[in-house]
């Protein structure tokens, strides 16, 4: 019982409807409505696991996971199961139900790293044959088709044929009887085909009489003369719909063939479904994949910007109000947090939201929190909530307060038993002692197996005389200390906040109040205990300021001291969180910064590679332009013999190009200085500063002064006060005498004139020939011998040899033949 309070409580319902809104089917939407919370941890994670790869896979997709053509068919499995026979468009539904489950294992088992999923869908049976069959008898409309067999098409066809017969004989009687009907039409009353008659003229066109119109003067006659032909179309009518069931009859049982396969094929696609209904839900929150944790190893309730999901859907939807996050971050010995704070502080939204956050993990939910969101899982949710902060306004009796408590701390003993005695030990909580007891009890601790629940408390102790509720409240919250894992609790007993003081296992918590606006902020404060402020509230809603300040004696100095102190913790929390606010703004500047220069220094990087990859382009091109420029004057001079002049203007050309292309030596920078007039300087011998009175001139020497000493020295004794030595001057040479420049000798260029070709020649005749040419040289001369066997060039060789007037001779280069060509220097 207490369970099913605790949902209401905490609006459970309202978040199982929101959650249907994102399910794809009608049976997703139905177990999103009623949705189950798992008994076991492994559970859980599996349906976490679940939301994490569809979440992972619509990431994916582009359109998502598609449920198209599923449906709820369990009905009409249920009815073949106990022999019905199935309509057409049952069949049908059961038909794209098989092919949209076909197509999510088809989607699954084409993605990887989501083996959770291709776990759940390898069992999967979808039947194609099945399909296939239903759909060869049934068509798109749910009826059944001709060609679902031979008989049923020649029924179809005798049905056609009468129908034509039937209406050919009626049209010729509305021509024949055009006086005695109302009008040329032909209708149907039931099976049977009909014409509207004149009452006045019902004898001209004797038959039956099917209906009549409101006014009574319009009868609706069956001619005799079709008669038979209308039974016989009866007749034809139940021969059709006789096949037809016999159709259907046979497709009912082959899907009852296979029912538990269907069964389990239903479970599979609403599985699918619902996961994909919490993914998508989880990112509309905008919420992350929570951890659960073991508090008994020493790990942390992590619960940053912690929002209440209602409030979401209510701001999104319903145009509330902003939705103001808390952090809870609980230490691993932390059992009972008890917040303070004025009313509308927020309090009991914070224990709602806690409340949902528990829940929603067990369902397999993300929590709409900040990385990293770490929790236990609590096998039960507990809650006493008396004031409910929703559309419905209800305040709870005290009474009603005790009576709820004492069920849910029935709870935690049954449990606590149950699990001793699955250990194979008596619980010690046998004949567990009554609520009055526990408040005569100073400590209420007793030895026990603590639950692990999270119970939340709102206003515990309330509503009964402020001394003996608060020995009540405290009394209680000790005894959870015991029994569950966590309790969080609100209250507005001063009493309750020394508890951190005296038990390590207690924290304060409080809601922030300001002051300056005399309103709540809605946030969540640790460490510091709240205020109830009801006086400065009860000042802000229009109480009499004298009734207000009298209340004011009559609170009492300590309370007042406390006050002040609770008051001065605040606003240094408030100077801190400001100054860390501060520090986290220039951090993010001074990575931006960062992020800035980096960029420009990468930019710069890849502007300087660019620049140099042009530069090496355009010394290439040069190169080659070069290149071919000096191709053109070789060219120039091997159109005929080159004279002294032609070898002057080639030489010219050459320098030119040198100039254009080879890159100009930047001239290097002067060292030294050179003194003026008036400049300060250190003449090294003495070690004295003096003044320049005159320049240097041509040997170097110059007047300086020190104190009233006047001086002549060289330039080579002084330096500048910074340590550099003076620039020596150079006396310029004497121009040299005019002489005639040497004659230029014409460059060794290879001409048709200076070539020798020997190839195909034997070595005597080569000779011959090659004695001729070196007898006319001027110059060196270029001979063609060739590769071959190598025989005619080691003849040329020798006889280059032995010649006198041959100086040298070597391989041409590469360009020129290479090992092929020899050039001979003639002396």
């Amino acid at each position: 019982m207490i369970q099913a309070e605790t949902l209401e409580l905490l609006e459970w319902h309202r978040l199982c409807q929101h959650l249907a809104t994102f399910a794809a089917t009608k049976l997703g939407a139905i177990a999103s409505t009623n949705l189950q919370i798992p008994t076991s941890q492994s559970v859980s994670e599996q349906l976490l696991a679940q939301t994490k790869e569809v979440y992972q896979l619509e990431t994916r997709l582009t359109t998502g996971l598609s449920f198209d053509g599923i449906q709820d068919i369990g009905d009409s499995i249920e009815r073949a199961e106990l022999r019905g026979i199935l309509a057409g468009d049952e069949l049908l539904a059961i038909a794209t139900t098989l092919a949209g489950a076909r197509n999510l294992r088809r989607v699954i088992d084409n993605q990887e790293d989501i083996p959770v999923l291709t776990d759940l869908v390898a069992d999967l049976r979808t039947y194609p044959e099945l399909e296939q069959e239903i759909h060869r008898c049934i068509d798109e409309r749910g009826n059944v088709a001709d060609r679902a067999s031979q008989k049923l098409s020649e029924i179809r066809d005798d049905l056609r044929r009468l129908r034509s017969q039937i209406n050919q004989k009626l049209h010729n009687i509305l021509q024949a009887k055009s006086n005695a009907v109302q009008e040329q039409l032909i209708t149907q009353r039931g099976d049977r085909f009909v014409i509207p008659v004149k009452a006045s003229h019902k004898d001209v066109i004797p038959g039956i009489v099917h209906d009549t119109s409101t006014s009574g003067v319009t009868l609706y006659v069956e001619p005799n003369s079709i008669v038979p032909m209308g039974n016989q179309l009866r007749q034809t009518l139940k021969r059709e719909q006789a096949e037809e069931e016999a159709i259907r009859r046979v497709l009912t049982e082959q899907v009852a063939a296979v029912t538990p396969d269907l069964e389990r094929l239903l479970v599979i696609v609403t599985t699918l479904d619902l996961a994909a209904a919490r993914s998508r839900y989880s990112y509309w929150l905008k919420a992350n994949p929570p951890r659960f944790v073991n508090r008994d190893e020493q790990e942390i309730i992590t619960l940053r910007q912690l929002s209440h999901p209602l409030l979401i859907w209510q701001q999104q939807h319903e145009q509330g109000h902003a939705v103001i996050p808390v952090d809870l971050l609980i230490s691993p010995h932390i059992r009972v947090v008890t917040i303070t704070g004025p009313n509308t502080g927020g309090k009991t939204v914070t224990l709602k939201t806690l409340g949902l956050a528990a829940l929603m993990a067990k369902v397999g939910l993300f929590i709409p929190a900040r990385e990293p969101v770490e929790m236990p899982w609590f096998d039960q949710v507990l809650a006493d909530i008396g004031d409910e902060q929703s559309l419905q306004q209800s305040l709870s009796t005290f009474s009603g307060h005790i009576r709820r408590i004492s069920r849910i701390l029935n709870t935690l003993s049954e449990n606590s038993a149950l699990s001793e005695k699955l250990q194979g030990g008596a619980s010690p909580l046998r004949g567990f002692p009554p609520l009055k007891e526990l408040a005569r009890s100073p400590s209420g601790q007793t030895s026990v197996t603590q639950h692990s629940a999270l119970v939340l408390l709102d206003e515990v102790g309330a509503g009964t005389d402020p001394a003996e509720g608060s020995a009540l409240a405290i009394a209680l919250l000790q005894y959870l200390a015991e029994h569950a894992q966590l309790t969080i609790a609100t209250t507005h007993f001063g009493e309750l906040k020394a508890l951190k003081y005296e038990d390590a296992r207690f924290e304060n918590a409080s809601v922030e109040f300001d002051e300056a606006t005399l309103s709540p902020t809605y946030r969540l404060l640790w460490g510091i205990p709240g205020r109830s402020n009801a006086l400065a509230i009860a000042l802000r809603l229009g109480l009499n300021p004298e009734v207000v300040e009298q209340a004011k004696t009559q609170v009492g100095e300590a309370t007042d001291e406390v006050n002040q102190v609770i008051a001065g913790l605040e606003a240094q929390r408030r100077r801190q969180e400001t100054k860390a606010a501060e520090a986290q703004k220039l951090l993010q500047q001074a990575e931006r910064l960062y992020k800035e220069v980096s960029d420009k220094a990468a930019a710069l990087q890849e502007r300087e590679k660019s620049l140099r990859v042009s530069q090496e382009v355009a010394v290439q091109q040069a190169i080659a332009q070069a290149k071919g420029e000096i191709a053109q004057v070789i060219r120039r001079l091997q159109q005929g013999t080159p004279t002294a002049q032609d070898a002057q203007q080639a030489t010219n050309a050459l320098n030119q190009i040198t100039q254009t292309y080879q890159p100009v030596a930047a001239p290097k920078p002067k060292v030294g200085f050179m003194p003026k007039v008036g400049d300060r300087v250190r003449i090294s011998q003495f070690g004295q500063t003096a003044e320049v009175l005159t320049a240097p001139d041509e040997d170097g020497e110059l007047n300086v002064r020190f104190g009233i000493m006047k001086m002549t020295v060289k330039l080579q004794d002084i330096e500048s006060l910074d340590g550099q030595k003076a620039e020596p001057i150079v006396k310029p040479k004497p121009a040299p005498a005019p002489t005639t420049p040497p004659p230029q000798t014409a460059p060794a260029i290879r001409t048709s004139k200076n070539t020798v070709d020997l190839r195909g020649k034997r070595v005597a005749d080569a000779e011959i020939e090659l004695d001729k040419a070196i007898s006319q040289a001027t110059g060196p001369i270029w001979i063609i011998h060739g590769h071959g066997t190598g025989k005619l060039r080691q003849g040329v060789h020798a006889f280059l040899q032995q010649h006198p007037r041959v100086s040298s001779y070597e391989p041409a280069e590469q360009a020129d033949g290479g090992s092929g060509v020899t050039i001979a220097q003639i002396a």
